[in-house]
């Protein structure tokens, strides 16, 4: 391991000590409270189980996995449709990004009003714009999960108001997105001190808004701020692929924003994340990394060009009674079905033996990717093909492909040469989908191109009814405690 002092250090990061309180240089008096917001990323209701389900298991990228009956009907209805109005999971992500907006609501009021702080304007406005900038991020995601879901632009004086706030509109809630992403983009810094690595950049704010613009096909402003980030001189493709989900690879410069995850052997869940743990191999004593959901599909499988070497490291494939696999450490895979319940499991959250070892073999240590780089490349692309720019569009896709075939047999993944748009359309899409899979960015594309149910019902996932499934509903928990103010989405 090149990085292991990330692990040999407990402290949390951001975390003050006796050398550093008030708080350390190039920080802030307000970081006490942003801090907190930043801390809810981690959260299970926020990166872990809903949201895995919601992004990844409902998409034709992935399963549920584990076996037959392991999740119940909740997981079930996320898997092939309708999810159930009683969703736990759907509960969750209500309340999850709710509750982050309401921590970056307090952290915004604290810099505006709390008396006994002085900073200087730069900090405030700093402050505030990590603040918009956690927001944007919740409400983005609650937009894409409900659409029509309360703005809650401030600190409730009663913490209970907040069940009966009327839902807005979806196109009030883009507005306000990129309102809250636009003002972090003019106040936040290019970069932070390695101390503060993982705070929200001005990369991170372009970067998520140009998927909000791309989301609502507005493809000039997606295109143009999409370059800002390619142009700002902090980002690149030069992290092999293989190593960007590693621990090595953690914020590279592939990375645009990660949640931030760390853990010891003394401290194995209190600083990380539960993510890599539900989507590790279920299997004993080695292998018994996890519960082993949101498994690659054979439609992914399927969808991989010949010799394409992003397939090797996003699918982890079990052994079989005839052939031997590995995993990219070299460890012989458990056996299926004698000895996993699961032929395939996601090789982006395996963490290092060593540290499994080490530490457990839960994984909590491994960062979450919401933004990389070439996501954020192919973003670009696609709104340029969209604006009629075919060979911008296609030189960006190429660049994309390239560091992908990096190291393979000549002829494998060559350039795109297409000049016809929808021809072009296509190449994008399946990039996307190559590139980003298993990375929760499926389901929100298939909704967004128009093709949910084709694609899903191609898949197997035949209960996807449009006009339905592809929102979540309303969770009825929430209606029930707003009195019937909340309404439901349409078809629950």
């Amino acid at each position: 391991m090149t990085s292991c002092e990330k692990f040999l250090d407990t402290q949390r990061q951001g975390a003050y000590t006796e050398d550093n309180y008030p708080y350390p240089e190039g920080g802030g008096p307000y970081d006490q409270f942003i801090f907190g917001a930043y801390n809810d990323l981690r959260s299970y209701s926020v990166h872990v189980d809903g949201f895995v389900n919601a992004t990844s298991i409902r998409s034709d990228d992935a399963d549920k996995g584990s076996t037959a009956s392991d999740g119940g009907a909740d997981v079930f209805g996320m898997d092939n449709f309708p999810v159930l109005t009683t969703s736990g999971r759907a509960n969750a992500l209500w309340t999850g990004y709710l509750g982050l907006v309401t921590k970056c609501n307090e952290t915004i009021h604290q810099v505006e009003n709390n008396p006994d702080i002085n900073a200087d304007e730069s900090i405030k406005q700093q402050t505030i714009a990590e603040a918009r900038f956690l927001r944007g991020y919740a409400y983005f995601m609650l937009v894409r999960l409900f659409a029509n879901v309360p703005i809650i632009d401030k600190k409730l004086d009663d913490p209970a108001q907040q069940v009966n706030i009327p839902q807005n509109t979806a196109s009030e809630i883009y507005q306000f997105i990129e309102q809250d992403l636009t003002f972090a983009v003019a106040h936040l810094p290019l970069s932070w001190d390695s101390q503060f690595i993982g705070r929200a950049t001005q990369g991170a704010a372009n970067g998520i808004l140009a998927k909000v613009y791309l989301t609502q096909k507005k493809w000039g402003p997606a295109m143009s701020t999409a370059k800002l980030v390619m142009e700002s001189g902090q980002y690149d493709l030069s992290t092999d692929y293989a190593k960007i989900f590693s621990e090595e690879g953690e914020n590279s410069k592939e990375s645009v924003f990660e949640v931030q995850a760390t853990a010891s052997a003394t401290a194995t869940q209190a600083n990380g994340i539960q993510y890599a743990s539900l989507q590790g191999v279920r299997g004993a004593n080695d292998w018994n990394l996890g519960w082993g959901w949101n498994v690659p599909s054979d439609a992914l499988e399927a969808a991989y060009e010949d010799g394409d070497p992003r397939k090797a490291r996003t699918i982890l494939y079990a052994s079989t009674n005839t052939v031997q696999n590995r995993s990219m450490y070299n460890e012989v895979m458990p056996v299926y079905p004698s000895e996993v319940p699961n032929p395939r499991y996601n090789h982006k959250v395996l963490g290092n033996p060593s540290l499994r070892n080490s530490i457990s073999r839960g994984c909590w240590w491994m960062n979450v990717r919401i933004l990389r780089y070439a996501d954020v490349v192919l973003m670009y692309a696609e709104a340029a093909n969209e604006s009629g720019q075919t060979e911008e569009a296609r030189t960006a896709l190429n660049s994309v492909r390239a560091r992908a075939r990096r190291g393979a047999p000549a002829g494998v993944l060559p350039d795109v040469t297409a000049t016809n748009q929808n021809t072009l359309r296509n190449a994008i899409r399946h990039e996307r989908r190559i590139e980003l899979a298993m990375e929760h960015d499926r389901f929100f594309d298939l909704v967004r191109w128009g093709i949910a149910e084709q694609v899903l019902h191609a898949a197997g996932k035949t209960n996807f009814r449009a006009g339905r499934d592809e929102l979540l509903p309303i969770p009825q928990t929430q209606i029930d405690l707003s009195n019937n103010v909340l309404k439901p989405n349409p078809g629950y």
